[in-house]
């Protein structure tokens, strides 16, 4: 029977309805959205916020781009939906364009819904390419929320839902700045990460791993940039065993790093990329698997057992090609890289000099993160690993008292805006920025 719900407000109505992710559904106090434009969103309250988010780091063109809000438009006025067994132009187009940006030997896509389903498929794939079962993956990573994705996943969102028996090994991959393998150097750092994954393939047993996947540049888990060589030992390591190496580029891909894919800035070549997020700037949910040529033959006289009902659907590969075609014509990528270059890394720099609770600044691109402390000898984080603190909740608080969305994880705030955002843009974020940090300042207790 239908609720008279006229008395209610938007908020009251949004809490009494709807079914929130990753949130405990009676302490959730979600920001309600008017409209945005550009880097900025704009609340009921007529309040206006600069993004420097990108909501879940996926506007990488900022909101409402016009090219693509008419692009969809223009789609939805031909054919909306059409089965994924047919073909049409926006999907082929789409699939092009993600090809020409991709690695050499690049030779379809596989359209799926999102990054989780990207990377389910992938790994399916991969089973099915080698006829092996064990996926390996790196603790502090995130792959996706569905079955063996949220298995793959080395946080503690993994917990929950870990089946213990999916095929899935879990390893430390390198981070100096927080290392598993005791490293006095970031070249150490490598080599002693690269030792310990094959020490783990070898005794796992290599003829039983039939993919390792990996973030380019782990993105929830703490933007940590792979060590110069790393990623190419992995691919090494891969070829030797012949197992597959899947890129995670769902978070990191397109323009997020500066480049239009992480892995084309450590010279190896993946069997398998997922792709989701930056593509199309989730203005439609989009994702995807880029498959080698290899894995593409196994299925040439072989049944593919997957697909999806809106697989390539019609109105998100057409905000795909206007997406990639934007980054191409705005030289949307190049300036990701010189913000970051010029703008975010020297400023965030300056952030570390003036507040002690900045313990480190890694990142690349608009992609930087944080790591908070309250001592810089002890590295102890400001809030406990998988976990929130009262330092990090006013710093929050702080943020959004500043019209600054910010993206925090545990004891981090990460620095990601849209690729399109100006310099005097990103200046001020990382002043308001300032602002916020000074309210945590306090809480530091080292020397």
């Amino acid at each position: 029977m239908a609720t008279d719900r006229s008395s209610l407000t938007s908020l009251e109505r949004e809490k009494a309805s709807v079914f929130h992710s990753w949130s405990a559904q009676s302490t959730i106090n979600p920001f309600m959205v008017k409209d945005a434009l550009g880097v900025y969103v704009t609340g009921e309250d007529g309040v206006t916020y600069l993004d420097f988010s990108s909501q879940l780091v996926n506007t990488n063109i900022g909101h409402q781009h016009p090219s693509v809000v008419k692009a969809i438009q223009d789609q939805a006025a031909v054919l909306c939906t059409i089965a994924p067994q047919h073909g049409y132009q926006s999907r082929y187009r789409a699939a092009e364009l993600i090809l020409d940006h991709s690695f050499d030997g690049a030779t379809k896509v596989f359209f799926t819904n999102g990054g989780t389903e990207a990377v389910e498929h992938a790994v399916r794939m991969a089973r099915l390419h080698t006829g092996r079962h064990k996926v390996m993956a790196a603790y502090r990573s995130y792959h996706g929320a569905t079955a063996t994705s949220i298995n793959l996943t080395g946080d503690p969102r993994r917990w929950a839902s870990d089946s213990g028996s999916a095929g899935v090994v879990h390893f430390f991959g390198p981070f100096f700045y927080r290392s598993a393998f005791f490293s006095s150097s970031e070249e150490q750092e490598c080599q002693r990460a690269l030792e310990n994954l094959e020490s783990t393939i070898l005794f796992e047993g290599p003829s039983t791993i039939a993919a390792i996947i990996l973030e380019t540049i782990p993105g929830t888990a703490g933007i940590m940039i792979p060590p110069p060589g790393y990623l190419q030992g992995v691919r090494e390591i891969c070829t030797r065993y012949g197992i597959v190496f899947i890129a995670d580029e769902v978070m990191v891909g397109f323009g997020r790093a500066g480049s239009w894919f992480a892995y084309q800035q450590h010279g190896v070549t993946p069997d398998l990329v997922t792709f989701a997020k930056g593509v199309n700037s989730g203005y439609i949910p989009l994702g995807g698997v880029v498959l080698n040529e290899a894995i593409c033959a196994t299925f040439n006289d072989r049944v593919y057992p997957g697909g999806l009902t809106y697989s390539g659907h019609p109105l998100a590969c057409a905000s795909a090609v206007a997406s990639i075609e934007a980054m191409e014509n705005e030289h949307i990528i190049e300036n990701a890289k010189r913000i970051g270059d010029d703008v975010l890394r020297p400023g965030l720099l300056e952030l570390q000099a003036r507040h002690r609770i900045i313990g480190d600044v890694r990142g690349v691109g608009v992609f930087f993160a944080l790591d908070l402390v309250s001592d810089r000898d002890t590295k102890e984080p400001l809030a406990p690993y998988g976990q929130s603190s009262p330092a990090m909740n006013e710093i929050v608080a702080a943020c959004r008292r500043e019209g600054l969305l910010i993206f925090a994880n545990y004891h981090r705030i990460h620095v990601v805006p849209p690729c399109t955002i100006t310099d005097d843009e990103a200046r001020n974020g990382l002043a308001r920025l300032d602002r916020a940090l000074g309210v945590a300042d306090k809480y530091y207790v080292g020397v």
